[in-house]
């Protein structure tokens, strides 16, 4: 099999036809159809990849997302939601999710999303020094996947912790938004692509003591983005 992959998703139609779909295409499948079971099969099956819908029954798509950070799942989440303002798919990425695709969406766009997502994931990474992070009043760890700031751990998604990776590796310099999301995404020549951005304001969300006005995340218009520590 190509990897294992919870899809967490209350609309039968559409968890069949994603399961039947990504079978096809090698991937081991698990469905659940609300946030409390797709909790305890997160638990049970250690999913490489975890499909995960926004408006559930009960424990919506936010709710679940926090649990499963909470309980230490750090396969990629990838959101899957009918609201296409920015607020809502950025609130996904504070809580720790990995990117979102928008309903109504292909199957070949999802499964590219799931292959970049796949290509990153290192689910027994091999022991190595604890790589830190230091940006204004947060600490970051980046083998860990998450910001220690005035007391409290907050969970970082896995396109932010690579964001911040490549931005602190050049501190000062200017990174091109393509080349971020060629390097990051594995997708070229998307210049409507608003993935980059979305992380970028969700990363000032949790690092900047304005947001609105940063200090530390800096666009720079026209070029891309840098760090100034």
């Amino acid at each position: 099999m190509a990897g294992k992959i919870l899809v967490i998703e209350d609309e039968p139609d559409l968890a069949m036809g994603l399961k039947d779909n990504l079978e096809f295409e090698g991937y081991d499948v698990f469905i659940a159809h609300n946030g409390e079971d797709g909790l305890e099969l997160a638990a049970r099956e250690e999913p490489h990849c975890v499909l995960l819908d926004i408006m559930l029954p009960g424990m919506d798509g936010f709710e679940t997302c926090h649990a499963l950070r909470k309980n230490n799942v750090r396969s990629p989440i990838l959101m899957l939601t009918a609201l296409s303002a920015e607020v809502d798919k950025v609130k996904g990425l504070d809580l720790g999710a990995d990117d979102y695709i928008t309903k109504p969406f292909s199957i070949k766009e999802l499964v590219a999303r799931i292959r970049a997502a796949l290509r990153r994931y290192e689910p027994t990474p091999a022991p190595r020094k604890r790589r830190k992070l230091t940006i204004g009043k947060a600490t970051i760890l980046l083998d860990k996947s998450i910001i220690e700031m005035e007391g409290r751990e907050i969970p970082l998604g896995h396109y932010e912790t690579q964001i911040l990776t490549m931005l602190s590796q050049n501190p000062g310099e200017i990174i091109d938004r393509q080349h971020l999301l060629s390097e990051i995404w594995g997708l070229d020549n998307e210049p409507m692509n608003r993935s980059v951005d979305n992380h970028i304001v969700s990363l000032r969300r949790k690092i900047e003591d304005d947001p609105k006005k940063p200090r530390h995340i800096i666009t720079v218009h026209g070029f891309g983005y840098k760090i100034v520590k």
